[in-house]
This record gives C-alpha cells, structure tokens and sequence, in this order.
C-alpha cells in the first residue's frame, strides 16, 4: 500500500500527459477542420506518396509542439524530432523495393477516399 501511495502521491506516472494530449489533439483538429498537407505534396509527388509523407510530416509537426509544450519532454525535443524524421528516408528504398499488393487502397484526402472506394469492390469474390 505505502508503494501505490508514494507513487499517487507525486504523479510521476502522468509524465508525458501533456504531450499525449497535445498530439493526439493536433491530429484530430487537422482531421476535423480538413486541413491535409498531403493537398501541397501531391502537387510535387505521387498521390500516394503525398500521403504517406503527409502523415509523417504531421506527426513530426506534432511531436515537436507537444514535446515543446511538455515540460517533462521538452528537454528531448529535438530527439523526438529527429526520430521522427529518420524513418521518412526510409521512403525511397520502401518503394523501390517494397512490393505493394495492388488492392491496397492508400487514403489522404476525402475526395481521394470517395475515388478509391468507387473503384473497388469490397466483399465481393471475384
């Protein structure tokens, strides 16, 4: 009882809240509000690769502010950042060696999503 009350007692379990709450926010501010940086990356990219770069983009975006904004993390922003960043190289090998099944529907923007699922036919043999 004395170890669950030492821990509750200073909160060092909710180190990180800040920064979860924040991301996590972020992302669904963009989500909601329809703001889609893939819109910008698809102008010099392949669709799908606008998104995936997109997605992580938004995520190292948000990494960063939370981080910033936790005072627990804050010390390793720029660790958070570029990690998040490190695996974004991993790109261009992914596509050229990585096989891709052709039914694999990647989705960014809503328009895009409409599109794909038009042209596919879900839960039918064919």
């Amino acid at each position: 009882m004395d170890y669950i009350h030492a821990h509750l007692s200073d909160l060092s379990f909710l180190r990180g809240m800040t920064f979860g709450v924040v991301h996590v926010g972020i992302m669904l501010i963009g989500y909601y509000t329809g703001f889609s940086i893939n819109r910008f990356l698809k102008i010099v990219s392949k669709g799908y690769i606008a998104g995936i770069i997109g997605a992580g983009f938004a995520h190292i975006v948000a990494d960063f502010i939370a981080a910033m904004l936790d005072k627990d993390l804050r010390s390793a922003t720029v660790g958070i950042v570029i990690g998040g960043i490190l695996p974004l190289l991993l790109i261009p090998f992914l596509e050229k060696y990585i096989a891709k099944n052709p039914d694999h529907i990647v989705v960014g923007d809503h328009e895009d999503v409409k599109k794909d699922l038009k042209g596919h036919h879900h839960g039918t043999k064919k």
